[in-house]
């Protein structure tokens, strides 16, 4: 069925149209779709993969840095057994927000163009205006096909799925991963730890706790100062007393086969190699907002830093009905936003975006 959902009635060659489309169903996502809704804006909520897609390859026994109320979408109490939800919490609770709201969620839908219509291809009707098509792609057989309709999009695709990539031979081998998963397998074996930044750190303890032979390399001369600050003296004590290894001001110059093969980050090509053994290596060297979405449909981003420019009190971009949230808008910045400020952008951005379809329906000149 070409132009609307797979099972959804729509007929063929027609395509549904909905007051917003929101891309990305992790919290920030969550909340505005719940906002639309009791709202009585009709919403489509989308995502590449499965619902709060990021918090689920989060390491498996993975605590949150924050507390239950702060992470809270809709009102809805997140009950965790400490003050700090674990993982598996954090993911109980989003599933059953998204089912007891009864949100309209396609998950396995990936978002491939958002096209704005602009005034002079249709005339604008009630609610909210210009209207955007997006043009989507169904990743599993309930997700959407071909193009839905929206009066106004809001795009809050977050980062995770984005790992900055270190650019050198090998990193593509199954060997090596840029997501930390968990420690057991690895007990009495190599594993080399790339990065200096708390997900580093964080993993390093844990797979020395399992019983990991553990090497940490980082391009700096010690780990990053916004290191969390109750983490850095267990870890500067393993690395003192020689628990955990640690190869400071050394860059990766290439995977191979059972070692990770680093170098002095000045040196020139060859010189000063060392190799090291490694059964296993988590290249954990952070993430970053991926952007070709938003500017392939017009939204302007910073050359340097890759933010989005949209409007810090409604988070609308240059493009008139598209919203940017949470840490889509962040670009390459994205240790600045967190679920927790992030659903402040997604709650001044359906204030506005409610607002406006309030407003009364203006009609475009022909």
């Amino acid at each position: 069925m070409t132009g609307g959902f797979q099972g959804s009635g729509a007929a063929a060659g027609t395509a549904q149209t909905f007051d917003v489309v929101i891309v990305g169903a992790g919290p920030i996502g969550i909340e505005c779709a719940i906002r639309a809704q009791r709202a009585g804006l009709s919403h489509l909520l989308l995502d590449q993969g499965p619902v709060a897609a990021a918090i689920a390859r989060y390491p498996v026994y993975m605590v949150f840095f924050t507390t239950s109320e702060r992470l809270e979408v809709g009102g809805h109490p997140l009950v965790s057994a400490a003050d700090k939800p674990t993982r598996k919490e954090a993911l109980d609770y989003y599933r059953k927000v998204v089912a007891n709201e009864r949100l309209n969620v396609r998950q396995f839908s990936r978002v491939v163009a958002l096209r704005p219509l602009g005034a002079g291809a249709a005339r604008r009707t009630n609610r909210l205006s210009p209207r955007f098509a997006l043009d989507v792609e169904a990743q599993a057989p309930s997700g959407l096909q071909g193009t839905v309709h929206a009066r106004a999009v809001v795009v809050a695709t977050g980062y995770f799925d984005n790992p900055n990539l270190l650019g050198v031979p090998g990193e593509d081998l199954p060997t090596v991963s840029h997501y930390y998963t968990e420690a057991h397998p690895y007990y009495a074996r190599p594993v080399v730890i790339v990065g200096g930044g708390s997900s580093a750190a964080d993993a390093a303890l844990d797979l020395y706790r399992a019983g990991a032979k553990v090497t940490i390399v980082h391009r700096g001369e010690a780990m990053k100062r916004t290191l969390k600050y109750w983490i850095r003296p267990n870890l500067e004590n393993r690395i003192k007393e020689g628990s955990i290894a640690a190869r400071f001001g050394m860059a990766v110059r290439r995977f191979e086969p059972g070692r990770v093969v680093i170098a002095p980050v000045a040196a020139a090509p060859g010189e000063g190699e060392e190799a090291l053994p490694a059964d296993q290596a988590f290249v954990l060297t952070g993430y970053s907002a991926p952007t070709w979405l938003i500017e392939r449909a017009g939204v302007r981003v910073d050359p340097v830093t890759r933010k989005a420019h949209v409007n810090p009190d409604t988070y609308e971009s240059n493009v008139p009905g598209l919203y940017v949230v949470g840490s889509a808008s962040s670009g390459t910045q994205t240790s600045e936003v967190f679920v927790e400020n992030g659903l402040v952008h997604a709650r001044s951005a359906m204030d506005d975006l409610i607002r406006k379809s309030q407003e009364p329906a203006t009609i475009a000149s022909p």
